[in-house]
């Protein structure tokens, strides 16, 4: 499905403004609160991209991936916390904490913080707004294009030495476009930036600095595509069962198939499978209804290659 960033941004909006407000004893002072937010600090997130400065610019504890606030000794004390584009606000019910985490973020270059004199979330809680003042915001509300390209290069070649594969485009989007996202923009990168974000990856990708390609997701995949490989795969094991094995293999399209396969229940009313090829090169796993030749499923993962041979 195409990505609407104003559909999307307007429903984020609400539920901020709703988990922000209910709690209130002057819910409509904390509406025009959070929306002057809204206002300074761009559109309300779920979850930031690695490369943004909320969590590239604070020390961290190690080397190890970071890619949650919670990650990070300078926003201790946060609590009960809605993340926008350009920032995030936070309300601990502590008054001294408020102010640890003011002073904490205040010493890091790139970022600012202040307390709000209005509570938020609840009137017992001390909200602080915590701001990337380096994050410019272009006239859809994504971030300045060359700057989020930038960081983007940035941090993934700063993180390249500890890679031992590289990761496609369809696996990891959701950390270089934060969520929510569509294939190639979210509320934090437009579809120009996005797109290069991508081409950028694969060249870095083809090049071998990260090491062998891993592949996983097969959204790139159409729904259709994705539910026929699950079909194929499910069914053709279900047909190849003798009733009795848990586990067996079978042929199909010049590919050895392993399948695990029970009787959830042991009534014969739902069947639990998993077929794999490899070792995770192509992987299903759902459920199979004999009474009404029914199956369900998650989404396949795997080699996009090896998986279209069952669409």
């Amino acid at each position: 499905m195409e990505f609407r960033a104003p559909t999307v941004a307007a429903q984020q909006n609400a539920r901020a403004i709703e988990y922000l407000t209910k709690s209130l004893s002057d819910p409509e002072a904390g509406q025009r609160q959070v929306e002057e937010l809204i206002a300074d600090l761009g559109n309300a997130i779920d979850t930031y991209p690695d490369w943004h400065p909320i969590l590239t610019a604070p020390p961290r504890r190690n080397s190890d991936h970071v890619s949650s606030l919670s990650q990070l000794r300078t926003y201790d004390g946060i609590d009960h916390t809605v993340e926008f584009v350009r920032g995030f606000v936070t309300c601990p019910y502590s008054d001294k904490e408020a102010d640890q985490l003011v002073e904490a973020v205040r010493q890091v270059p790139g970022l600012q913080a202040h307390r709000l004199a209005e509570p938020l979330y609840s009137d017992h809680a001390y909200p602080v707004v915590v701001e990337a003042y380096l994050v410019e915001l272009e006239a859809d509300g994504t971030v300045r294009s060359r700057d989020a390209l930038r960081w983007f290069v940035q941090q993934t070649i700063k993180e390249a030495e500890g890679y031992q594969v590289a990761e496609t485009w369809w696996n990891i989007r959701s950390y270089i476009l934060g969520r929510p996202h569509g294939s190639r923009s979210s509320l934090f990168v437009n579809q120009h930036a996005g797109n290069h974000m991508r081409k950028i990856l694969e060249a870095m990708n083809d090049s071998g600095m990260f090491g062998p390609i891993k592949e996983s997701s097969l959204d790139m995949l159409s729904q259709k595509k994705r539910d026929a490989i699950n079909e194929t795969l499910l069914r053709t094991a279900v047909e190849n069962w003798d009733k009795r094995s848990e586990q067996f293999e079978f042929e199909l399209r010049g590919e050895t198939c392993k399948v695990k396969i029970r009787d959830t229940w042991e009534d014969g009313m739902e069947l639990s499978i998993r077929v794999e090829i490899g070792k995770h090169d192509l992987y299903v796993s759902g459920f199979y209804y004999p009474e009404d030749d029914r199956t369900t499923y998650v989404d396949p993962t795997g080699k996009r290659k090896l998986a279209e041979k069952f669409i």
